[in-house]
């Protein structure tokens, strides 16, 4: 397989599959989810189009060993056991999302839908509250930052002053809502 940036951009993720019976490399199938979501496709069975659509194209420019590509379940299969925080972090290194010295920050905390689980009775899951996260949007280049999530004990007040701390930016103007301009969470900042 001939060395892209795209796939040098996985290298550094664990594959945690199991080595018996891998045919394709797990930087192979990541590099492969990207580029198909950047084309606009969603879901598996489109992204399963797109490999179909573009087959000869990839195989000339990836060059798998035995000139085969990943199939859509395959590229689903190793998504599911990559680490989210890590491969969003490969992601925002490749494509170098980074505020500029200069720049503003937006940021928001959002509650995802339907993320709470209050069954008592389920022997497969522990009921848990919602899931937040705090995000934060490069307004001059239209970039989203890599989602924080918020601990389950806390709010959106508490863990946005760790995100900006997690960042570690100079120089970069942040823009707040309304909640987070409380006079003791400012002090945090």
């Amino acid at each position: 397989m001939s060395s892209l940036a795209i796939v040098d951009a996985f290298s550094d993720l664990p594959d945690t599959r199991r080595t018996a019976g891998l045919r394709h490399k797990q930087t192979l199938c990541l590099a492969l989810f990207t580029l198909a979501v950047a084309a606009g496709n969603r879901g598996f069975l489109a992204i399963g189009d797109w490999l179909k659509s573009y087959h000869d194209p990839l195989l000339v420019l990836f060059n798998p060993p035995k000139q085969c590509l990943p199939s859509y379940s395959t590229i689903r299969r190793v998504l599911l056991r990559t680490d989210e925080e890590r491969f969003s972090q490969c992601l925002s290194h490749f494509f170098e999302i980074v505020p500029q010295s200069g720049e503003t920050v937006a940021t928001d905390g959002k509650v995802l839908k339907h993320s709470f689980l209050s069954e008592t009775d389920n022997p497969y899951c522990q009921p848990h509250p919602a899931i937040m996260m705090v995000t934060g949007y490069v307004v001059e280049r239209g970039l989203i930052l890599p989602p924080y999530e918020v601990d389950q004990k806390t709010n959106e007040i508490k863990a946005l002053p760790e995100m900006i701390e997690q960042l570690a930016l100079k120089g970069v103007v942040f823009a707040f809502d309304a909640i987070n301009t409380q006079k003791n969470s400012s002090a945090h900042c």
